[in-house]
């Protein structure tokens, strides 16, 4: 690749998807969109480029659905999953107890292992969220990510990573080497295509946001943005659940950490509240079936 189509294609994955490239990652871009531009029958990563430039939005999806990381497995970092069941959960359940209701936003869902982990939490805490209305949401930038999520199924090698054993008998059936989810669990969530640089205040108000091992491939300036128009669609008394290399602390007086919870943050007090668009909270609401099982 030349050094000219290199500038290209790190100012249009910018532009695309908020992935800041330096200068040195010329081998990995090479390494993920050779075998594209093989797939596609093209000589090489010139006429990949030239295609882009030339408007091919199939191309030009494609190109991004290979750079972006999807890499994800279960109960990923397990410390967040600690946080919901032992923080973020109690306390909703008593400031929530009148409405009775919860939104959750995972904003980077990659495959669908993170939706799902929560979905399995929420789901072993029976008779605690009995009742109760629980809407997940699910997001991610590609679409072919999202269509495996929806699915619902993985290999055993995915489900090897980080899934207890219990949760894997207790939740999936299994079909020669792939494993699925049941249909209840994958009931729970709502798979949407979303790209964070864009507006989403159409998505509503949340109580929880997972926005976990993305944001370190932005830029400061994207970061600072993604933050700022995050505290727009969360409650004034939510949890924002960032991954382990991230943090809102430099960037942004919206958030700030939880006291005792690493990773863990709540909107800043002396910011504005949220509008709710309308519609949207709680109507929207579902409840979680049979969770006192």
């Amino acid at each position: 690749m030349t050094p000219l189509d290199y500038d290209y294609l790190r100012k249009f994955l910018k532009d695309r998807s908020g992935l800041d490239l330096s200068s040195d990652k010329q081998y990995l871009v090479e390494s993920r969109l050779l075998p594209l531009a093989r797939k596609a029958g093209l000589a090489g990563l010139d006429e990949l480029v030239a295609q882009i430039r030339n408007g091919s939005e199939a191309m030009s999806a494609d190109v991004v659905e290979a750079m972006t990381t999807n890499e994800t497995f279960f109960f990923r970092d397990k410390v967040p999953f600690d946080h919901l069941r032992e923080a973020i959960i109690p306390e909703l359940l008593k400031v929530r107890a009148g409405k009775r209701g919860l939104r959750i936003w995972c904003a980077a869902s990659s495959t669908g292992q993170e939706p799902y982990s929560i979905a399995m939490c929420l789901k072993e805490m029976g008779v605690q969220l009995s009742g109760w209305r629980i809407e997940i949401i699910a997001t991610d930038l590609a679409p072919s990510v999202l269509e495996k999520s929806k699915s619902g199924v993985y290999s055993q090698f995915e489900v090897q990573r980080g899934l207890p054993i219990q949760l894997l008998v207790k939740y999936f059936k299994q079909n020669g080497e792939l494993w699925q989810l049941n249909p209840e669990i994958r009931a729970m969530i709502q798979f949407k295509q979303l790209n964070l640089l864009q507006n989403f205040s159409h998505l509503g108000t949340f109580d929880v946001v997972f926005c976990r091992n993305v944001l370190i491939y932005f830029d400061q300036d994207t970061k600072v943005d993604v933050f700022k128009r995050l505290a727009r669609v969360m409650e004034p008394d939510a949890f924002l659940a960032l991954g382990a290399a991230e943090t809102v602390v430099g960037l942004t007086d919206a958030f700030k950490p939880h006291p005792d919870r690493r990773g863990l943050y709540r909107p800043n007090a002396a910011r504005a509240a949220p509008s709710i668009v309308p519609g949207l909270m709680p109507a929207t609401l579902k409840p979680v079936a049979a969770l006192a099982r």
